[in-house]
């Protein structure tokens, strides 16, 4: 639920630890991939939901402040897929593009997650809406 609920990379993911959560807040403070040529120090901060919360204080609970091993992630991801009868490949980024269409879908605009996915550009963030057509018709028939 984590990745689904904050689009967050796996590496970002892995890395977190207990000083990038501001529980009060419902915050997490991310440092990582973006910015020119990816570096490290960009910054930026993603919303908690209460899920994402609860989740978090119990790992943090178990494992004091240990991230997780991307592939233990990767690894997890794919079961929880396989048990629900997914039948396409699902890794880490493809619940990242989930959580960018959920998004748009509860009216989020592309500019705010522009700023939650940390993209520099616009143009990034929209590969991540692979809106079909008839979503596109629905919306334009909605609000026309």
């Amino acid at each position: 639920w984590t990745l689904l609920d904050t689009g967050l990379r796996l590496s970002e993911f892995a890395d977190l630890k207990k000083d990038n959560i501001q529980w009060q807040e419902r915050r997490l403070v991310i440092y990582g991939k973006g910015g020119p040529y990816g570096k490290k120090t960009k910054r930026r901060v993603i919303p908690m939901t209460e899920r994402v919360k609860k989740l978090l204080e119990y790992h943090f609970a178990e494992n004091n402040n240990t991230g997780m091993v991307k592939r233990t992630v990767a690894g997890i991801v794919k079961k929880v897929a396989d048990k629900t009868g997914i039948s396409k490949p699902v890794s880490p980024h493809v619940l990242r593009h989930t959580f960018s269409v959920n998004c748009i879908e509860k009216g989020i605009s592309t500019r705010v997650l522009q700023i939650l996915l940390g993209h520099d550009r616009l143009a990034t963030t929209e590969i991540y809406l692979n809106l079909s057509p008839e979503e596109a018709i629905r919306e334009f028939l909605n609000k026309w």
